[in-house]
């Protein structure tokens, strides 16, 4: 064969296989989606169930197990297939019961709640002058000699959930290596009504595990008012949280079976636990029922995609992970079938569009042309990196990870806290979020190519 034909043959196959613009490609099925999403009046009702009748659910106890076989018995009512409950074994914490009294310069309660996976303190518990510290920095240098036989309290100023949240998570251990007794955080939220917000702490291997509990702002504010001044103060913390044997719990997971490659799976959802207060309502009760509505609505318009659709409730992502670690195992080698993975979990407000992390740089312009269809809904903006803890052990092994970026507006006002609860979700914006989760795990299950491998 000539050069010049052979060359002419490549040229015409590459532009053949060239693929077509998406946003023309699916726009009916994205309006169609859309509508039906957005005029859907009952979408709220499953997540009211489980916030109401259900409530919090944190790993190991009661109410998680009663979600979890709600969950998978709502898939099945939807018509979902393959719908399973695989087995996970989770830690089961009890918070027991707590309190901080501030004893000097004057008597008064402190508006606390102890961190979780938090050690106890002795059952007279412990009293303590206190010393502060505004950064890592700033504990370091006040060195053991002023750290040691303290209570520490860590008032860092609020940079975003990102910028702070490492105080609470490895404050404990920092302070615990100076060698103090306890440690009192300041809530991780730059808007508060004396309401303290709960969270994961991270205890260092080698360093003594000390009791750590959280204070609302504005108390950690008032004390840090006082050591400023040179007015020593002194707290008795009281907490009998304790660990008991790790509990079996299950992810929950339904799908729609893919009509050409049902080998191929995007997957999409949150996860199903919370904290023992509020409802976990946003966190992340909205994120597991928008997802399953998306799916639902799939199912319920007779749309069936090319690849599967799998939807998940993953289990104990509030303190330990074990449900994300637990179905990444579960695929194995299949894992490479996997061609997208979306995650929500920062709450259900006005959805902005997705952040994505894939290996092939090509595939950010084609996630983009799909935020196009979400235009209508201004659900569209496609912005480089994003993903999610649980869906973290399948992006390890190179599945491209999609994560909902909303406006955040109020998110960390309620996190954490008694105050998650059903009241705070906007119809309009749930439905919202649906719609977008529906058209993006739709198109990504049924355009040809798959994300990892568009040229």
């Amino acid at each position: 064969m000539p050069k010049s034909l052979a060359l002419f043959l490549a040229a015409t196959s590459l532009f053949a296989a060239d693929p077509k613009p998406i946003s023309g490609q699916y726009a009916p099925v994205a309006q169609k989606l859309i509508a039906a999403a957005m005029s859907d009046g009952q979408s709220l009702n499953r997540l009211q169930y489980l916030c109401d009748r259900i409530g919090n659910r944190l790993s190991g106890s009661a109410s998680l197990e009663r979600a979890i076989q709600w969950g998978a018995a709502e898939m099945k009512k939807a018509g979902l297939e393959n719908v399973q409950t695989p087995p996970v074994m989770v830690p089961h914490w009890v918070r027991g019961q707590e309190s901080a009294l501030l004893l000097s310069p004057v008597e008064k309660p402190l508006t606390m709640i102890g961190l979780g996976m938090s050690v106890a303190t002795p059952p007279e518990g412990i009293t303590g002058d206190v010393v502060l510290a505004h950064t890592f920095d700033e504990l370091k240098a006040l060195g053991r000699e002023k750290v040691a036989g303290k209570i520490v309290l860590l008032n860092p100023e609020w940079k975003g959930y990102g910028g702070t949240v490492m105080y609470r998570g490895a404050g404990p251990s920092r302070a615990a290596e100076l060698g103090a007794k306890a440690v009192l955080v300041r809530s991780m939220t730059g808007v508060s009504l004396q309401t303290p917000h709960t969270g994961a702490l991270d205890y260092i291997d080698g360093l003594p595990k000390i009791p750590a509990a959280a204070l609302s702002t504005e108390d950690a504010a008032m004390l840090d008012r006082l050591i400023t001044a040179g007015t020593p103060v002194k707290v008795r913390l009281t907490m009998q949280a304790h660990l008991e044997p790790d509990a079996p719990s299950h992810n929950v997971m339904g799908e729609i079976r893919g009509s050409e490659k049902p080998d191929e799976v995007v997957v999409l959802g949150g996860h199903i636990d919370s904290w023992d207060i509020g409802q976990g309502a946003n966190d992340d009760g909205s994120g597991i029922m928008a997802a399953f509505e998306a799916v639902a609505l799939i199912k319920k318009l007779g749309l069936q995609p090319k690849r599967t659709i799998r939807v998940v409730f993953w289990v104990n992502e509030e303190n330990g992970g074990a449900g994300g670690r637990a179905y990444r195992k579960m695929l194995g080698d299949d894992v490479s079938k996997h061609v997208a993975a979306i995650e929500m979990d920062e709450g259900a407000e006005k959805p902005l569009g997705f952040g994505l992390t894939a290996a092939n740089p090509a595939a950010l312009a084609r996630v983009q042309e799909i935020g196009k269809l979400l235009e209508p809904i201004d659900a569209g903006k496609i912005t480089p990196g994003g993903g999610g803890s649980d869906i973290a052990p399948l992006m390890m092994s190179g599945v491209p990870g999609l994560g909902v970026v909303t406006v955040g507006t109020h998110y960390f006002d309620w996190h954490h806290t008694d105050a998650d609860s059903f009241d705070k979700l906007v119809l309009k914006e749930f439905q919202a979020n649906v719609a977008s989760l529906a058209v993006m795990s739709y198109v990504l299950a049924d355009m040809p190519e798959r994300l990892n491998t568009i040229p």
